[in-house]
């Protein structure tokens, strides 16, 4: 065969993403075609390079993205229902919420991988020299290893450094319990005119990141261990109530949904946002140089036991084909390599889920520069896993807790009388 001919042969099969094989003599690869799925549609700013790179350096392989779903809800919604027709993608990229789920269910259809054999035929320090053991943690369910961590992030607070010293604040010392951050917040509405003291904007987030970062903090529980009982019906669950209408009494927050309040921040309109360290680059370059902008750390009224979790997604493998396998394994090993993790963290702020990553040879001159960027990995310490819900309802669960919740903040319904609602809500749809 000629190499003109091996080049043709080789671009028509690529072009029609079929599965051949080239001839014995040639050392080429087979085509293959990986189905991806990834969640948010924003996201592809950086899934998008990526593949194309991957793509680049692997021409035998083409990755072929579905169209993104909205959340990482509404991709788990998809999940499920692909299950059921057996209409998986090759690889999909999981909220870690509801990995543990999903994982379950699938495992009982043999429609997800176990990466533990794939982990273990890599070199022996693969695993040591690049994944810390809590980054490998959040893609662990039962003792098995289903995915590896892509995204990583932590709640953090972005502050307009100018309110802030306007309304007496110290920029370089943002308060570090919920008490003195309400104070703060209340001083900058104070200011007068169409200014936002605050925004906290659990009532319209998608998921429930925001509402257990208010558990966490405390050093309470989602679920009691176990068990089927909510870990929040105490007094942890009745301050997390009470302080999230504080943000709106006293904390100059008005209630509006989650981009909306970004798009007031950047314009100056809201003295402290708190949102995931992915949306950064986002909300620099929406604030440009109408004024400095900070971030903080997420404040803890327990600062022993308290803590906060860990959202993010961790990419999955789901086909049985032996080849599409070998390379979305491939494929899924330089998604998370220090290189791709580099490219993620500076288009968006994510942490970096491969250790190598944050060292002087990548990330680290990054940081230098831009240390909001570096905010998010002085967390790693407290950062816990973003807990789901035994059986299959965690995302309707959410659901009819933010129902609640919003109502809370809406002042509808007092912490005291939509606390014993929020636990029925929650218990009464536990599996």
């Amino acid at each position: 065969m000629t190499s003109r001919l091996k080049r043709i042969l080789t671009a028509g099969l690529a072009a029609v993403g079929l599965a051949a094989a080239l001839t014995p003599t040639t050392a080429a690869a087979q085509a293959v075609t990986l189905d991806v799925l990834y969640c948010y549609p924003s996201f592809a700013r950086f899934h998008e390079p990526l593949a194309a790179e991957y793509m680049k350096r692997n021409p035998n392989v083409k990755i072929q993205f579905r169209a993104p779903a909205a959340s990482y809800d509404e991709g788990h919604q998809v999940m499920l229902r692909s299950a059921v027709t057996n209409q998986l993608p090759d690889v999909y990229y999981a909220g870690y919420h509801l990995l543990g789920e999903m994982a379950r269910t699938l495992a009982k259809r043999n429609q997800i991988v176990d990466l533990q054999p794939l982990l273990k035929a890599e070199p022996a320090a693969f695993v040591t020299s690049n994944y810390a053991p809590r980054m490998m943690s959040l893609a662990q369910v039962d003792g098995r290893q289903y995915g590896m961590a892509f995204n990583a992030s932590s709640p953090i607070m972005y502050f307009n450094t100018e309110l802030v010293q306007r309304a007496g604040g110290d920029p370089k010392n943002m308060p570090t319990t919920w008490d003195g951050l309400v104070a703060l917040a209340a001083k900058i509405k104070a200011l007068g005119g169409d200014v936002n003291g605050m925004s906290y904007d659990v009532h319209a987030w998608p998921d429930d990141w925001l509402f257990q970062g208010m558990l966490y903090q405390q050093g309470g529980k989602l679920v009691e261990p176990g068990s089927k009982k909510a870990g929040f019906n105490n007094a942890v669950g009745l301050n997390a109530l009470r302080t999230m209408r504080r943000f709106v009494t006293e904390g100059g927050m008005q209630l509006v949904d989650w981009d909306q309040s970004r798009q007031q921040f950047g314009a100056g309109k809201t003295g402290i946002l708190f949102s995931t360290p992915a949306h950064l680059k986002i909300v620099g370059d929406m604030v440009g140089n109408r004024f400095p902008l900070g971030t903080a750390r997420f404040p803890l009224d327990d600062k022993a036991g308290g803590g906060v979790p860990t959202g993010g997604n961790a990419v999955v493998i789901l086909t049985r084909d032996a080849a599409r396998q070998k390379a979305a394994w491939d494929f899924v090993k330089f998604v998370t390599s220090p290189e791709a993790q580099k490219i993620v963290v500076e288009m968006t702020g994510y942490l970096p889920t491969n250790q190598r990553a944050i060292g002087a040879e990548f990330l680290g001159p990054f940081y230098d520069k831009n240390p909001n960027f570096r905010t998010a990995t002085t967390q790693i310490d407290r950062s816990l896993p973003w807990g789901g819900y035994p059986g299959g309802q965690s995302v309707r669960i959410w659901r009819a807790q933010r129902d609640v919740v919003a109502s809370v903040m809406r002042g509808e319904k007092t912490p005291e009388a939509a606390l014993p609602e929020l636990v029925k809500a929650t218990e009464s749809l536990m599996e």
